[in-house]
């Protein structure tokens, strides 16, 4: 019999040991559980170099969303660590994007306490195979698990039409984003890639071997022509449009 592995990243203890629990007893599924996105990322990074990959992640939706930290503590079926290195307002978001991008084989299904059109949407753009509510049965959650090993995606049918409306209109915006970031020339990309990896001007303008003055120049163009006021706004427009964070790996300190 081929084992399901599963790993559960909650960060709300009762919650998380008692799905491990209830999933330990199938007998083709083989649990674990993690209490934040570091701690997930270690028992994958644990499980890969151990040949024994995980198959299906069953990510919160909330995951370090403002909740009173949870002590570490041992679950029957696997390691829980608590939500001290939980990673902010984003939810579990972050967690499926890198899954999806160092572990594509696995695959991810987020867990969420009520429907959400906006973050489901946000989940399968993220690379998520499912969105599923935490109340459903464990009948309806196997068969999802089991569903998206065979590459379905499972979203609950009242929010299809939702999720359908907020994909085309992250299409639209993301198409606009691109013609906007077309329009900047090859250094204004570059200023624009160091802004999306989160440098200050100073630090640009090291990288680039350019005066702070240049860079500051560079920075007010990128903004005219994005149509934005802020670092920050141009910022989300860029990585509406896909643009590449610069590589940080040697930048001067």
């Amino acid at each position: 019999m081929q084992r399901i592995r599963v790993l559960v990243v909650d960060d709300h203890r009762i919650f998380a040991e008692s799905l491990a629990a209830a999933l330990a007893v199938e007998q083709d599924v083989e649990v674990a559980a993690a209490g934040s996105l570091p701690a997930a990322l270690r028992a994958l990074e644990r499980a890969g170099a151990e040949g024994r990959r995980f198959d299906v992640l069953l990510v919160d939706a909330e995951l370090g969303d403002a909740r009173p930290e949870a002590p570490g503590a041992a679950c029957r079926t696997g390691e829980f660590s608590g939500g001290a290195e939980a990673p902010g307002a984003a939810g579990g978001m972050p967690l499926v994007a890198r899954v999806h991008t160092v572990h594509p084989g696995v695959r991810t299904v987020v867990l969420a306490e009520r429907d959400d059109p906006g973050r489901a949407a946000a989940a399968l753009q993220a690379g998520a195979s499912g969105w599923v509510a935490k109340d459903c049965s464990l009948s309806r959650l196997l068969q999802v698990v089991r569903g998206v090993l065979r590459d379905e995606t499972h979203l609950p049918p009242a929010l299809l039409t939702g999720v359908l409306r907020e994909l085309t209109a992250a299409r639209r915006h993301r198409t606009e984003s691109e013609r906007l970031v077309e329009s900047l020339t090859p250094r204004e990309h570059e200023v624009l890639r160091c802004m999306v990896a989160g440098l200050g001007r100073k630090a640009v303008a090291e990288r680039l071997y350019l005066s702070p003055h240049t860079v500051r120049t560079h920075m007010q163009n990128v903004l005219g022509k994005l149509g934005v006021h802020s670092t920050l706004a141009a910022v989300a427009l860029a990585r509406r449009a896909g643009v590449c964070p610069a590589d940080l790996e040697h930048v001067a300190t």
